[in-house]
């Protein structure tokens, strides 16, 4: 696949993963499911099997740069496009895309978090090309929707026309925001709906010309900033270009805007490992429903935990059910599994308070 092409977003926080997630090292860079490799390494390694190395791309902080090159040996500096300021993913997508588009003017690009869990890789490799088929002939935008299995109140949602335009491609009706359960329920009920994976597939000229129409201003500054490409200036270049973009979500600056905006349907196995319950759903559990990382921990009349604490740390639970626990040392958080909404309002009560040395 000579012309397809791969953008891993790797810029994120991770902060409903504090304090295991950290701003000097988020979850995309640690080995978060116990596997032997990072949600990063696992990625990389994941789309190896259908594109060569030099055609994937990482956009990142500036600050993980060095990291992501400690993590993926021999990747190409030039591979790492490094972001000075965070912007969401509309600029972020809006830069790779543009770089891309010097390289190769024909180009297909799959874009995808570096963070996201994946079980059943052929059935997904299987979607990816039928999109990759499709956005070879045809100028449009889309995207992965995932199948709900529950009334989950933590995803987006996106609305599809029943009939085909293609073998398994749907035309997009709505995108919809976090719901509440009622409205959740509504939708999973209708069968209309599906979560956004926020996984993406089009080529170089639908996603620039969906920029110009949509986020003019911001598409104009990469414009200029493409005669930087690839020489020294494109560092100093796009400094200049991110101090003046909008901070929007490719969600909402284009796709939910787009009249050219399509779906295909899935069901591979996926999470978006968003939140500590999620992550407790998709690891190994002992009997009693206990997510255990750590090789200390006993636990006595203890249910359906998720438990992360230091491999040398003796961890004692007992009469607790649906809690997180989860230990680093520096840093010890308890909060019951239905309340982890609130660890995000935790961390910006932190920084109020001045504990920004614990994010």
């Amino acid at each position: 696949m000579k012309n397809v092409y791969v953008a891993i977003m790797a810029g994120g926080i991770g902060s409903r993963f504090w304090p295991e997630s950290r701003i000097k090292k988020p979850k995309q860079f640690l080995d978060i499911l116990n596997s032997g490799k990072t949600l990063i390494q696992s990625t990389f390694d994941r789309f190896l099997k259908i594109v060569s190395k030099d055609n994937i791309f990482i956009v990142t902080s500036d600050q993980y740069v060095e990291e992501i090159q400690q993590q993926i040996p021999g990747i190409r500096k030039d591979r790492i496009l490094s972001e000075p300021m965070r912007r969401n993913t509309a600029p972020c997508i809006a830069y790779v895309s543009h770089k891309i588009a010097t390289l190769d003017a024909r180009a297909n690009i799959i874009v995808a978090p570096s963070d996201h869990l994946i079980l059943n890789e052929n059935k997904f490799f299987e979607i990816i090309l039928k999109g990759i088929s499709y956005t070879e002939q045809h100028n449009d935008l889309v995207t992965l929707g995932i199948k709900p299995t529950r009334p989950d109140t933590g995803y987006g949602y996106i609305q599809f026309k029943d009939i085909e335009v293609a073998d398994g491609i749907h035309k997009v009706k709505t995108f919809t925001e976090k719901p509440d359960l009622e409205l959740a329920r509504t939708f999973m009920a209708s069968g209309e709906f599906l979560w956004n994976a926020g996984i993406f597939i089009w080529n170089t000229s639908a996603i620039i010309e969906a920029f110009d129409k949509h986020l003019q201003e911001m598409n104009q500054l990469f414009w200029e900033a493409r005669k930087s490409f690839n020489t020294e200036k494109e560092k100093a270049a796009i400094g200049k270009v991110y101090s003046r973009c909008t901070n929007i979500s490719i969600d909402y600056g284009v796709m939910e805007k787009a009249n050219n905006a399509y779906v295909i349907p899935a069901a591979f196995g996926w999470s978006d490992l968003g939140t500590w319950a999620s992550l407790w759903s998709n690891y190994e559990k002992d009997y009693l429903g206990n997510a255990v990382k750590g090789k200390r921990v006993m636990i006595y009349d203890a249910t359906n935990c998720m438990v992360m604490v230091p491999e040398d740390k003796l961890v004692v639970l007992e009469g607790l059910n649906d809690f997180i626990v989860v230990d680093t040392g520096d840093v010890l958080l308890i909060c019951k599994k239905e309340n982890e909404q609130y660890v995000k309002e935790i961390t910006a009560d932190m920084k109020m308070k001045g504990l920004d040395g614990f994010l």
